[in-house]
């Protein structure tokens, strides 16, 4: 057996502690030694730079200082780089793939929590569980004989995702079971792909104006800033949901709340521009928008999974195997 591959944990304390808390350790072994029991929070002080010296993996979570061509210079051993999380964009510099070193993202893994998320919102939003809840909270009655909005229900519902990437796949795969019809906007997707996947692709527009569920699965690139703009937001038919749980940015946040006051349509919204609406914002008290704050993607048990996927992918590179998700840097361009 070869030996192990000398490694150290990157990121914030707490998100270690909660990754990968001390009794955790010996499952990277034997494959894998880590070379400190606490993560490197910083990569200045003398301590950190001793253990990048040594170190020929790193495994990266969020809080992992920037890893740039100084930072490399310390570690020249290093040959892989195990992200724990979705976008290696925060933290890695083009420096990394220059000096070919191997990075991979537990990407995969943290898409299934915001693709069950979504899943479990567009079936919500059709059966208008937002309104009908509010409704009956307000006036402690409901009559269905006038209360009841007689689109509700999922069967035949046009659902559009807007971005067939690694959460968007996973959603079509949910909604699977469903007799629900789906239809794609990405530039990305060949019709070949689409017919794949089951779904149908169509352009922007089109998906916007027809869709009964209008659902984000885009990055946040430059191109994609405000992609969905007050133009588009005018586009949604009566009583269509837009649900975002990609980017705030990506959405034109005044031109919605504008179309949301009118109560044509309605909102699940668990990331905005900025993070945390301002206090008074008027997206706190709409009655068709329910707001939460950044938890699609994973938390709680949900950390396990990412764990499992790094310890996984670091122990494959130990190996020599070919890692599972790598990232290689033509993927910037184009993923979150």
């Amino acid at each position: 057996m070869t030996r192990p591959v000398k490694a150290a944990l990157a990121m914030g304390a707490d998100v270690a502690a909660d990754l990968f808390p001390a009794n955790r350790h010996a499952e990277f072994e034997p494959e894998v030694v880590l070379l400190r029991s606490e993560p490197l929070t910083g990569f200045d002080s003398a301590e950190a730079r001793a253990t990048l010296r040594q170190s020929e993996l790193l495994v990266t979570g969020w809080g992992c200082p920037p890893v740039s061509a100084a930072v490399l210079n310390e570690a020249p051993r290093l040959k892989a780089i195990v992200h724990t999380g979705g976008s290696v964009k925060h933290h890695l510099s083009a420096a990394v793939w220059d000096r070919g070193i191997v990075v991979t993202s537990a990407a995969a893994a943290n898409a299934l929590p915001v693709a069950e998320y979504t899943l479990a919102t567009i079936l919500l939003a059709n059966k208008r569980v937002i309104p009908s809840s509010r409704l009956l909270g307000r006036t402690q009655r409901f009559d269905r004989a006038t209360d009841l909005d007689h689109t509700i229900g999922n069967f035949g519902k046009r659902i559009g995702l807007v971005g067939a990437s690694a959460i968007g796949r996973r959603v079509i795969e949910l909604l699977g079971p469903f007799d629900l019809e789906v239809v794609v906007a990405d530039p990305y997707l060949s019709s070949r792909d689409a017919a794949l996947l089951g779904v149908t692709r169509l352009d922007l527009e089109e998906l916007i104006s027809t869709s009964d569920v209008v659902s984000l699965h885009a990055p946040a690139l430059p191109e994609t800033h405000h992609l969905i703009d007050g133009a588009r937001i005018r586009m949604m038919k009566r009583g269509a949901t837009l649900i975002n749980t990609a980017r705030g940015s990506l959405v034109d946040q005044r031109a919605l709340t504008d179309r949301l006051v009118t109560g044509e349509i309605y909102a699940v919204l668990d990331v905005t521009d900025p993070w945390i609406p301002a206090p008074g914002d008027r997206l706190y008290t709409l009655p068709n928008v329910l707001l939460t704050p950044h938890i699609a993607g994973s938390l709680g048990t949900e950390l396990r999974r990412l764990a499992a996927a790094a310890l996984d992918e670091a122990k494959r590179i130990a190996d020599g195997r070919t890692p599972r998700h790598p990232v290689v840097i033509d993927d910037l361009t184009r993923i979150a």
